[in-house]
């Protein structure tokens, strides 16, 4: 682009416009990012909770045989 059109662009308030739709563009981008990282976090957490649950062998001891009846 010509140095001219830059600046007759700047002075008239076209370029303003293209810096706020850029920010808003870089934000949108950002939440959405920050999101997916919170949902994988959330969905990492949840399964080693999960795991954690399903090893406990209380309920697979003898004693607890005897309460089943």
């Amino acid at each position: 682009m010509d140095i001219e059109i830059l600046i007759r662009a700047k002075f008239s308030g076209e370029l303003s416009e293209a810096s706020t739709y850029i920010n808003l563009t870089l934000q949108a981008v950002a939440v959405m990012i920050g999101g997916i990282l919170l949902w994988r976090l959330s969905n990492a957490y949840h399964a080693k909770k999960l795991k954690e649950r399903s090893q406990r062998q209380f309920f697979e001891s003898r004693y607890s045989k005897g309460w089943r009846k």
